[in-house]
């Protein structure tokens, strides 16, 4: 198997040894995008430092805004199902928690869609629990036909990227047809003894069949894949170092690697309590680990949900974070919920502020907030999409369509501060591009969302 726990252990010793001089090459390495060695990778997590810790940072910035530039890609995640079978000893929705368990039927599932279509999303991540009973495939094949053709006055989701149990080819495929974004599966923890012991009684407890879960994806066509874990289960630097090997294990089968690297921390959820989780980790470590992540694997997008604060949120888009969650429920119709004043959820929130106002913050710390998804559906995925963020071009390219989406939002859902902030730092950019023919292509685009013509990718 490709995670292979005593060559970790070997690399993670031998990155104990290591001095300031050998550290700072490593990070002058970083900034060529070439990535890391598993050594070099090892050494940074064994740093402590602090001086050394923020040139990491400053290094993991630099990276991160030479590939992204200022663009930010906001979603939200859509739970449709809570039923489950597994006893995942750390998640609120495990089978042994006695609460009224809820599948939302499709006209819920639409109403759903309408209170996140006027929030502005374009993009959701469709989250159900595992119980093939209840929640058959064929239940999501229908809901995902239900979200796409669901509409209102300005528009509808474009990209539904997809976060259920590990399946088989067979069903990959049938998400495949589906036309979903990125299929998003989190090893919880790469290290065996822990993932078996937290997933007692449980279909999810089969380690190898959940860890080559995007083996069968990949063979069935599916080539945008995101991974993840969840920081806390178990030792932090172990499960980086399996991150990396996982990336390389399937660029070396698949010629593409992750598309994204999720990094939720363990949160308080029903029937379990953080105290019994050891491994848990302070808030230096997350920054630390998550911008190792992006001097590691550059090109690879990065996820940070609204399980952490908007301080910590607003900062690590300083140091690699690419994607963000905005105004998230984590609890089945919990967006209805939320609007008649409850709120359920699978876990704890941080970050509790409302799409508007995290675009507000995004845009006042000239960052661009994107709604777009026009990669996804003009057929820019996995090698081809990778290809571009190699040859530097993500910035370029995406860039732009960034700005339409953000003169869509402002447009549609903003307010009069987001309308002068938004307009004017659109306006600046455009202004700011140096190729004529693409300032003169993103000017026409711009005047036809003005005028409610966007029959065009974005």
């Amino acid at each position: 198997m490709f995670i292979n726990h005593e060559y970790i252990n070997e690399v993670l010793e031998k990155g104990k040894e290591s001095n300031r001089e050998e550290i700072l090459k490593i990070l002058e390495k970083a900034e060529e995008l070439k990535g890391l060695t598993h050594i070099e990778i090892a050494k940074l997590l064994n740093t402590e430092d602090k001086d050394i810790m923020q040139k990491v940072f400053e290094t993991a910035g630099r990276i991160k805004r030479k590939i992204y530039g200022k663009r930010v890609v906001l979603f939200a995640p859509l739970y449709i199902s809570n039923y489950c079978v597994n006893n995942c000893t750390y998640c609120g929705y495990q089978c042994k928690n006695k609460f009224n368990r809820k599948k939302l039927t499709q006209d819920e599932i639409r109403q759903e869609v309408r209170i996140l279509e006027d929030l502005g999303h374009k993009r959701l991540a469709l989250e159900v629990g595992e119980d093939d009973y209840n929640c058959p495939i064929e239940y999501i094949l229908e809901s995902i036909d239900t979200i796409y053709s669901t509409e209102n006055k300005n528009g509808n989701i474009r990209r539904i990227n997809v976060n259920i149990a590990a399946t088989t080819v067979e069903n990959y495929k049938k998400l495949k047809d589906k036309e979903i974004g990125t299929y998003i599966l989190f090893q919880e923890t790469y290290y065996k003894p822990t993932y078996e012991a937290v997933h007692p009684d449980s279909i999810k407890g089969n380690y190898d069949y959940h860890l080559t879960a995007f083996d069968r994806a990949m063979e069935a066509g599916i080539d945008d894949v995101g991974g993840g874990v969840l920081f806390g289960l178990s030792d932090y630097k172990f499960e980086v170092m399996a991150l990396m090997l996982h990336n390389e294990h399937l660029e070396k089968e698949f010629n593409v690697g992750f598309h994204t690297i999720s990094v939720p921390r363990l949160k308080k959820a029903e029937g379990m309590s953080l105290d019994e989780y050891p491994h848990a980790i302070s808030d230096d470590d997350f920054k630390k680990l998550t911008a190792i992540i992006r001097l590691a694997v550059p090109f690879t997008g990065m996820i940070l949900s609204t399980r952490e604060t908007a301080e910590i949120r607003e900062e690590l888009i300083n140091y690699g974070i690419s994607q963000l969650s905005a105004g998230s429920c984590t609890g089945v119709g919990g967006y209805k919920e939320k609007e008649e004043g409850k709120d359920i959820g699978q876990f704890q929130l941080s970050d509790e502020r409302s799409p508007l106002e995290i675009v507000k913050s995004l845009v006042g710390s000239g960052f661009i907030p994107s709604y777009c998804t026009a990669c996804y559906r003009s057929g820019r995925t996995g090698d081809v999409m990778m290809d571009l963020a190699k040859q530097g071009k993500i910035s370029t390219s995406c860039t732009p369509n960034a700005l339409m989406t953000l003169m869509e939002y402002v447009l549609d859902y903003g307010d009069n501060e987001l309308k002068t902030i938004g307009e004017n730092l659109v306006k600046d950019e455009v202004a700011f591009m140096t190729d004529e023919k693409h300032k003169i292509f993103v000017q026409d685009k711009l005047e036809k969302i003005i005028e409610g013509k966007r029959d065009f990718y974005i």
